[in-house]
């Protein structure tokens, strides 16, 4: 049996790492086995280029910024995300090759046909069996992270950018509609959890 690959999306701040938690908890507890990894990272190499690619002293081409996030991917799909499916278990990942389309493309301004080249090089036919995008006003997102911790070199970034991600995660939604599901990610927690809830339920049985 093939598990179920799953990635949440969103700004900085939409609440993915509280949702994903517990959606962790809900899978398991239908007696799923679920692999809980993020990116940029989730091997040895990729948590390094995380740091790089995080640390607000660090200045990069844009270029290079996309095929660090796209070497890291391709770590973590052989040595985490594709072993992990093929045993029949399901990858639980915050953030995944959207989020490069959201933040390098729309962001940063790299055309989404180069992108589109790597995510073919790279991942090939392979994408999540569903992603939930937390949609937030940036404005929101903002204070909610700024609450939280200090801000790395994406999050450093101001509002008109964090604008243009978000426009690229809904361009990416509206362009794969099937997989993409997008949350309200300023609803109360209950009502996103039952909605949540609706959603991957099905997928369980």
């Amino acid at each position: 049996m093939h598990g179920k690959f799953i990635t949440l999306e969103g700004i900085d701040g939409a609440g993915k790492s509280t949702h994903l938690a517990w959606l962790a908890a809900f899978i398991q507890d239908r007696g799923i086995q679920a692999v809980v990894t993020r990116e940029p990272g989730g091997t040895g190499l990729g948590e390094k280029l995380r740091a790089l690619l995080l640390d607000k002293e660090q200045v990069m081409h844009l270029e290079t910024e996309a095929l660090l996030m796209f070497a890291a991917r391709r770590e973590h799909l052989d040595k985490v995300i594709a072993p992990a499916l093929a045993r029949g278990e399901w990858v639980l990942c915050d953030r995944f090759t959207d989020a490069t389309f959201a933040y390098q493309g729309s962001g940063r301004g790299l055309d989404w046909a180069r992108l589109r080249t790597l995510e073919q090089w790279v991942q090939g036919p392979l994408q999540p069996d569903l992603t939930l995008l937390f949609d937030v006003a940036p404005a929101v997102g903002r204070q909610r992270a700024g609450n939280i911790k200090a801000p790395d070199r994406f999050e450093q970034e101001r509002d008109d950018f964090f604008q243009r991600v978000r426009d690229g995660y809904l361009r990416r939604a509206r362009e794969d509609a099937a997989r993409m599901r997008v949350i309200d990610a300023g609803a109360p927690i209950a009502q996103i959890r039952r909605e949540l809830r609706d959603i991957v339920e099905p997928l369980c049985r």
